[in-house]
């Protein structure tokens, strides 16, 4: 079994769990999940956790993430992207949209927003999925949910088409910002293009598509692609636990901190460290809780 984590290029047409579906076949193994959903008409960076990194594709959907989208003011559609039913179309001019208005705009949603989560979307609200209600003609009342743009670069604007990147949080919908965008115009808008940059450490220029992945599985170079879990944990300082207390680590029980060697002062100043046992073998991340004096196991990839 592999364990470690791939950066995979998600082609167009592809849902994320296509993905997965196709690398259980190439690589013949189950434990494989993403981090993050993808919509089929958008591509790019889609890392995925194999084996053992399974339990990190929780932490790794919690990263910001980067996107290059493409925005087409004057058309506004029920999924928000150009590939949905055609609900309205504006002439920009009738709304006074120009490239400047259209800037300042964009550029407005840097920060904070409430943002409502679109009717085409894998949410689920009474057990049913957004989309499942959507396809069968319902709409239904939706929170809006915090979330953060921490960026926007605008890269091109040829009107009604504006190409921008955008650094935000996890949980934001690019498409129902390009519709909010085109709402505060006034004049409507949608997502043309959508391609995800970057997830973490994960970027575009080193992701690999699927058919690369086959090809070097059957090479039997695959293993140079893979990120090791230890790896996704570099920032953050180690400790080697005691031989003796090894029966402890092995469990992902607490440890006080006689149980390891490491530098107490420095760990105390971080929110978490990499745990070994006295063999060397990583064993996962534990977290120093000051009130208790002792290190709380946070996520375990051996033993636990």
């Amino acid at each position: 079994m592999i364990d470690g984590v791939i950066n995979v290029y998600k082609e167009r047409g592809y849902t994320s769990h296509d993905v997965v579906a196709r690398l259980r076949g190439i690589l013949r193994q189950k434990k494989i999940g993403h981090t993050g959903t993808l919509d089929p008409e958008a591509e790019g960076v889609l890392p995925v956790c194999l084996g053992r990194a399974t339990r990190l594709c929780d932490m790794l959907t919690d990263k910001r993430k980067t996107y290059r989208a493409v925005l087409l003011l004057g058309r506004e559609t029920d999924t928000q992207d150009v590939w949905g039913a055609v609900l309205r179309e504006c002439s920009l001019e009738d709304y006074g949209v120009d490239r400047d208005k259209a800037q300042a705009a964009i550029l407005g949603f840097v920060g904070d927003y409430a943002q409502i989560p679109p009717m085409y979307s894998a949410l689920k609200v009474n057990g049913k999925k957004l989309y499942e209600l959507a396809r069968s003609g319902r709409t239904v009342e939706r929170e809006p949910r915090q979330v953060t743009i921490y960026d926007i670069e605008i890269e091109h604007i040829k009107l009604p088409r504006v190409t921008m990147k955008v650094c935000c949080s996890k949980g934001t919908y690019i498409r129902t910002l390009c519709h909010d965008i085109g709402e505060r115009l006034g004049c409507g808008g949608c997502m043309e293009a959508l391609v995800r940059t970057r997830v973490e450490r994960f970027e575009l220029k080193d992701s690999l598509t699927l058919e690369e992945i086959e090809h070097l599985n059957g090479q039997g170079l695959l293993g140079d692609c893979i990120v090791p879990i230890e790896a996704m944990f570099g920032d953050y300082p180690e400790a080697v636990v005691k031989q003796e207390q090894d029966g402890l680590v092995h469990n992902g029980n607490p440890l006080k901190a006689e149980h390891v060697r490491c530098d107490i002062d420095r760990v105390q100043d971080m929110s978490c460290l990499r745990i070994y046992d006295s063999g060397g073998n990583f064993m996962g991340i534990y977290q120093w809780e000051q009130e208790r004096r002792r290190f709380a196991p946070r996520k375990m990839f051996l033993g636990g």
